[in-house]
């Protein structure tokens, strides 16, 4: 097990020029059994191309596929024992309603670039960057495996390209938001929300 965190090598000189939240959400080492656990409320919002792509979104268990506003989400970063992935679970408590789980394991690509796979084996190649202020995720791709390759896939033509940032508020808490928008329908889906670091579990 190493002492630097999974993302070190993703932001490389500018990790040591990150806010503290930011070096806490994303302090997960690998090959350990970190955990860092943050809560929050978020926005989420679909357009009409969005609500007709639900049913897809929830069979593949990829994004949030219902709309709401001041939903609590819990989300835990661990670690793998086994190898140096950094797993999301994110925890949507819509009303009335059971915990709806979005998850997704980033794997490094490169310093700078990141994958993020879906439960569906669809993932989401990104370029990840700190420019003073915020942490920047610009869209690269989607990506597939093919019998062990990993491959090139296009589908902005259908969900269109993501984006995401993060701003520091504190030392404990961040803002974030992420997008999908479509060359030909704009922006299609969304979330937002402001998070607070609430337990780290460093192995």
């Amino acid at each position: 097990m190493t002492n630097k965190p999974i993302f070190q090598s993703v932001f490389g000189t500018a990790w040591e020029r990150l806010p503290p939240v930011f070096k806490a959400h994303y302090a997960n080492r690998p090959f350990s059994n970190d955990k860092v656990q943050v809560e929050g409320l978020m926005k989420v919002e679909l357009s009409a191309l969005a609500k007709l792509l639900s049913p897809l979104m929830r069979l593949t268990k990829a994004l949030v596929p219902q709309a709401g506003y001041n939903i609590p989400v819990t989300v835990t970063f661990s670690s793998e024992p086994d190898g140096d992935g950094f797993r999301f679970d994110r925890a949507f408590r819509f009303p009335a309603r059971k915990p709806y789980h979005f998850r997704s394991r980033m794997v490094t690509a490169g310093e700078g670039d990141i994958i993020e796979w879906m439960p569906s084996g669809i993932g989401w190649h990104a370029r990840y960057g700190f420019d003073g202020e915020k942490v920047t995720m610009h869209h690269k791709g989607y990506k597939m495996r093919v019998l062990g390759v990993t491959l090139p896939i296009s589908l902005e033509w259908l969900i269109g390209r993501g984006y995401a940032e993060e701003r520091a508020i504190d030392d404990v808490q961040f803002e974030m938001y992420m997008d999908l928008r479509h060359i030909w329908f704009g922006r299609i889906y969304a979330y937002s929300g402001t998070f607070t670091v609430t337990d780290m579990r460093l192995s």
